[in-house]
């Protein structure tokens, strides 16, 4: 026989089965306007927007469906100093600051700070700084942005990339043309289309990492630097912001920040000493 003490404990521990036919609790509401915080420990969910085949930042596997790259690396720390589950989905250069401002996505890398997309994303402090680059067909001699800021320049972007937004800002009066993928813009360079493709120094290494043929890295004079900063939603209270912020110093100043980074490099054979000066992490 239970005791009344006994079913007690039994109730608050939610063992005591419901009667037949009876319909399960209703489940809590979701708060209105309910914080970019709140909701993650409420669901239990960090979800990060990762962009496909953008080694060594983050990538997919073809076979397995498995997630790599330095971001989805770092993703996964912070979900797990917060107890939860780190979520990783495709997103588009394009879309990805209305995906967060719109709450599809909690939190992404790689978006690149605008002003025009702050004000959909609310972006934190870098976390390093890449550094904008070309791949150049064999035999290009132009080392410098003027050089490339002509109509004579055949220039190939990834289009709705911060790739493309630096082309266009830097070497606009070259002649340049949005492919669909990086791959694509690539292609264009090793068959003659595209005289570069205008990139930066981490991506670059990782293209020509597997595939040497397709040019020559350049890093264009005067050197830009290209800054990697997180990027959350905008939500009333910010904490979340000031989470990811703390965070990243935390593993910024204890040099985790740059072994995640060697740490991807590696796994695409890319040694540190292949890294030009312009990167700094």
């Amino acid at each position: 026989m239970v005791t009344r003490r006994e079913l007690g404990g039994l109730v608050a521990a939610g063992a005591v089965a419901r009667p037949r036919g009876s319909s399960p609790p209703a489940a809590e509401p979701v708060p209105a306007n309910e914080p970019t915080l709140a909701r993650i420990l409420r669901a239990r969910k960090l979800r990060l927007a990762a962009f496909g085949e953008e080694e060594p930042y983050c990538y997919k596997d073809a076979r397995s469906g498995q997630w790599s790259g330095f971001c989805v690396a770092m993703a996964r720390d912070l979900a797990a100093e917060l107890g939860v589950e780190a979520v990783v989905s495709e997103a588009d250069w394009a879309g990805s600051a209305t995906d967060l401002h719109t709450g599809k996505f909690d939190l992404a890398y790689s978006p690149g700070p605008t002003a025009q997309r702050a004000m959909f994303a609310d972006f934190t402090r870098p976390l390093f700084h890449d550094a904008y680059a070309i791949v150049a067909r064999k035999g290009m001699a132009a080392k410098s942005w003027g050089e490339l800021n002509v109509p004579e320049t055949l220039i190939a972007v990834d289009t709705g990339s911060m790739r493309e937004e630096a082309a266009r800002r830097f070497a606009g009066n070259a002649a340049i043309t949005g492919f669909k993928t990086r791959e694509e813009a690539l292609l264009a360079v090793r068959s003659g289309r595209a005289d570069c493709f205008v990139t930066t120094v981490l991506f670059a290494l990782a293209a020509l990492r597997k595939d040497p043929q397709s040019g020559d890295l350049v890093v264009p004079t005067p050197a830009l630097r290209a800054a990697v900063c997180p990027a959350v939603p905008y939500d009333g209270d910010r904490r979340f912001r000031g989470v990811v912020e703390a965070w990243s110093e935390d593993h910024r100043s204890a040099g985790q920040i740059r072994a995640w980074i060697i740490a991807a490099l590696a796994q695409l054979g890319i040694q540190p000493d292949h890294l030009p000066a312009e990167v700094s992490f």
